[in-house]
């Protein structure tokens, strides 16, 4: 996350219309950023100096949680050109039109050089991690013929590694909205729902009620995580709340104060019901889904002193005061493919019933190889369930899950027909 945090100059405003708190914050805001853009220098590459980075990545040793996979230049220097960006905005609002001018120059410098230091012409990054593909997509970094293999990328990175997080305190809040917001609903609700450590819901198996400051600070054995910095009530890595009113629930807010709002649930993949209600200065805001069958049945509820768009069917209309409810297609989801022993490891690890069985007939035999296996594997498309599996099982065990992904496959045919 770097010294120069991400700063939200505009906030307040934003959520409230707010003016007078961001007068106030505004020569604070400013002093931070000219410090960081000094700091970054005439090449406008922030590094060498000591930075937070992707704090806590859960790679990193407990003992050195600064540790990241991610290059920490790569991090201050996507920072700093946000924090430009936002700088500009709050200045333009707050009428100071040079500065305004001023830092949006400062903000596309620092992109430029961002490119040009760490995105290749492919649109692969210098740091190949989710989180720095997620700071270049979320954070508007990225050259426009780069964002889809960029997009692609960080979809392939998340499923390789299992649908487990592999972000810390910056790439969490940014990860689910960088892959929704580029089309990769399926991967957003796997990584969503995932309840291996390190997840969001990992925490919740072992009982938990609070946010957790490492991912781990409750190890799967019951045993705390040996690192200084255990805290069990550390907000954030629940960023992702933010994601689940917007994008999950379905409620934006457009204009400050909540005057104007977005109603777009996104039903995922996995996912049968929603809701989120925001106590706005005009009222209470609500929005509720529920799957049913091959359609979204949605139900919202606006206050007067709200106007509020809804993304239905037959697309974008205006919903005034009172209660609504309208339904939205469902995709039913494509049935699922024959697997077997030959089948690659990204189609194994999309394919969960298919998983379960290789998990569960490991576990019959040899209990710790599938601790070993979900730890070391990379789920990728280039190499087999074959290659995998004669790793962890006899040749004995190897043809026992190669039969029951056959007596899976043959269930799907006769469902299906």
């Amino acid at each position: 996350m770097g010294r120069c945090r991400r700063h939200r100059p505009g906030r307040a405003q934003r959520l409230y219309g707010d003016r007078e708190t961001l007068a106030r914050q505004y020569p604070s805001a400013r002093a931070w950023v000219d410090l960081c853009l000094r700091l970054a220098g005439p090449r406008r590459i922030w590094e060498g100096d000591f930075q937070f980075g992707d704090w806590l990545d859960p790679t990193a040793p407990p003992d050195r949680p600064g540790h990241a996979m991610t290059a920490i230049g790569l991090v201050a220097t996507a920072v700093l050109a946000h924090s430009s960006r936002l700088l500009a905005r709050a200045a333009a609002l707050l009428e100071y039109t040079e500065d305004a001018a001023a830092y949006r120059r400062a903000a596309d410098e620092v992109r430029r050089a961002f490119v040009d230091e760490y995105v290749t012409p492919a649109g692969r990054m210098v740091s190949d991690t989710p989180t720095a593909y997620a700071l270049g997509l979320v954070f508007d970094l990225l050259p426009k013929a780069s964002r889809a293999a960029a997009s692609e990328r960080l979809a392939e990175l998340v499923r390789e590694n299992g649908y487990r997080i592999a972000t810390g305190f910056v790439g969490t809040p940014l990860i689910l909205d960088a892959l929704t917001s580029t089309g990769h609903d399926a991967a957003a609700a796997r990584l969503l729902l995932e309840i291996g450590c390190p997840s969001w819901l990992y925490p919740v198996t072992m009982g938990a009620t609070t946010i957790w400051e490492r991912w781990d600070s409750m190890l799967p054995d019951g045993s705390i995580n040996p690192g200084d910095m255990t805290s069990f009530n550390h907000y954030a890595l629940g960023a992702v709340a933010d994601w689940m009113h917007r994008e999950l629930g379905g409620l934006t807010v457009l204009e400050p104060g909540a005057r104007r709002v977005r109603i777009a649930p996104r039903a995922l993949p996995g996912i049968d019901d929603a809701a989120v209600a925001l106590d706005s200065a005009s009222g209470r805001i609500e929005v509720a889904w529920v799957r049913a069958g091959d359609s979204i049945r949605v139900r919202a509820t606006i206050p007067s002193g709200v106007d509020a768009e809804a993304h239905t069917a037959g697309g974008p209309r205006p919903l005034g005061v009172g209660i609504h409810e309208w339904k939205l297609p469902s995709p039913m989801p494509e049935p699922p493919c024959a697997v077997g022993l030959d089948s690659s490891l990204a189609q194994v690890i999309d394919d969960p019933e298919a998983l379960a069985v290789v998990e569960e007939t490991l576990a019959e035999h040899r209990p710790e190889a599938v601790t070993a296996m979900r730890a070391a594997t990379r789920w990728t498309r280039g190499q087999t369930l074959a290659e995998l599996v004669f790793q962890y099982a006899s040749p004995a065990v190897q043809r026992e899950i190669g039969q029951r992904l056959t007596a899976l496959s043959a269930s799907r045919a006769s469902r299906g027909s």
